[in-house]
């Protein structure tokens, strides 16, 4: 199995996800759910993450929050190691207590923060341990839901703010029973197994973080390189270079200009490791063996002429933003 792909920023909102080790236990007793929820808190302090909702089941917990420095990774591995060495000294035990690596979702914004909420809240329905939510403990639920002590670390605003009126509590309640329903539309809008959004928030997160070379081992990276939609990019491209891209295709001849331009955008999304020569020649109806040759004349050129390094810096900064 690939290794999971990690991608964080200042601001970024998680679903997170960890199981048990063999869907073992993590949790004994109360007293364990006790302790978990204060190693959140020290977590949240230590590693300035925000948490906007959880829940505790036998064998996994969800948590939704945003971490406000780039440091999704540190602050979970933190969270994990605490609590299992607590875990082990409580009961007497030695090894791993949660199942490998945890598993992450960014998240667009409070809109599907706040359905993800309802989703996380509704986990102890589904797996048939209560038929009303409000006699489950160990989730946020009743915070939001009838306006319970919720722990110090815990934020509600942002979930909140999704509801108008005074009695948002009811609100909260009744857009949590109507979600029965509404459930199946939001995991239509889980993308590539990682991003949670719309598609044009998973082409900004691939424009900022997808590397320039993809790595085997991670199975997102080629997911989220399939969501690049290079005749889009090489259209935009060619309107920045004053160029007709179509036309490239069309064309038995074309002028010396126009040829300065079809190189920069043939090398632009070659560059990007995106696609073969063989799928680039496809796009500019030309062979794989022109396309290699075109990518070994261009990169000499730009390095000689600095007027055309500036026109590919400017190009290929599209694939970046």
């Amino acid at each position: 199995m690939g290794r999971a792909w990690r991608i964080e920023y200042e601001g970024a909102l998680y679903h997170i996800l960890s199981r048990g080790n063999e869907q073992k236990d993590i949790f004994y007793d109360d007293q364990d759910r006790l302790l978990f929820l204060k190693t959140i808190g020290e977590m949240s302090e230590r590693f300035e993450i925000d948490v906007f909702a959880y829940v505790l089941m036998g064998n996994h917990y969800h948590l939704l929050l945003k971490t406000n420095r780039a440091n999704l990774s540190k602050s979970m591995q933190w969270l994990g190691v605490t609590y299992t060495r607590r875990f082990n000294l409580r009961h007497f035990r030695s090894g791993h207590l949660f199942q490998g690596r945890f598993k992450s979702i960014i998240v667009q914004n409070d809109a599907y923060l706040m359905r993800l909420s309802c989703y996380i809240h509704r986990n102890p329905i589904r797996a048939g341990i209560v038929e009303r939510l409000a006699d489950y403990r160990w989730s946020s639920y009743k915070t939001y839901a009838y306006g319970g002590k919720a722990p110090e670390w815990l934020i509600t605003k942002p979930i909140f703010s999704r509801f108008k009126g005074k009695d948002k509590h009811k609100a909260y309640r009744e857009k949590v029973q109507r979600y029965a329903r509404e459930e199946k539309k939001l995991w239509e809008d889980l993308r590539h197994g990682m991003i949670i959004g719309s598609k044009q928030f998973v082409e900004k997160i691939r424009s900022a973080y997808l590397p320039e070379k993809l790595n085997k081992e991670i199975p997102q990276q080629r997911e989220l390189a399939k969501s690049f939609d290079p005749v889009a990019k090489l259209k935009q491209a060619a309107r920045m270079l004053d160029c007709n891209f179509d036309s490239f295709r069309r064309a038995p001849r074309i002028t010396k200009a126009d040829r300065d331009n079809r190189d920069l955008l043939v090398f632009s999304v070659w560059k990007t490791g995106l696609l073969t020569n063989e799928e680039i020649g496809r796009l500019f109806g030309m062979t794989y063996s022109s396309v290699s040759h075109i990518v070994r004349s261009i990169r000499l050129r730009i390095k000689e002429n600095r007027e055309l390094k500036e026109k590919f810096n400017q190009v290929y900064s599209l694939y970046k933003i």
